[in-house]
């Protein structure tokens, strides 16, 4: 059960990432965003179209996330534990990732 579901949530995790590719992958290659440890995607600066970018990310993270979560009948918070844990080793080094309040570089 939980290997189903940690592979299910890396593929929504490659989903999520695929539909912004692009802006995402500029954002974070910038230091403009970054991983935060509760699954969901945080804005490094505050600019507001990094924050639109962070908005619209987060809103289809937590779509799938309870998706996800009703799925397996498990709860919301541990989804998102789970996705966090997965985005911080999908992390790349050098960009950012908010470990006990603050943002530091992988």
């Amino acid at each position: 059960m939980m290997k189903f579901l940690r592979i299910t949530m890396l593929s929504t995790l490659l989903f999520c990432s695929a539909v912004f590719a692009l802006e995402l992958d500029d954002a974070k290659q910038s230091g403009l965003v970054g991983e935060q440890d509760n699954g969901y995607l945080g804005a490094v600066v505050n600019r507001s179209d990094v924050m639109e970018l962070v908005g619209e990310i987060n809103v289809k993270r937590k779509a799938k996330y309870i998706e996800l979560a009703n799925k397996n009948n498990i709860s919301l918070a541990q989804v998102e534990k789970l996705a966090a844990k997965k985005a911080f080793e999908k992390t790349a080094k050098g960009h950012y990732i908010k470990y006990d309040g603050d943002w530091v570089k992988k």
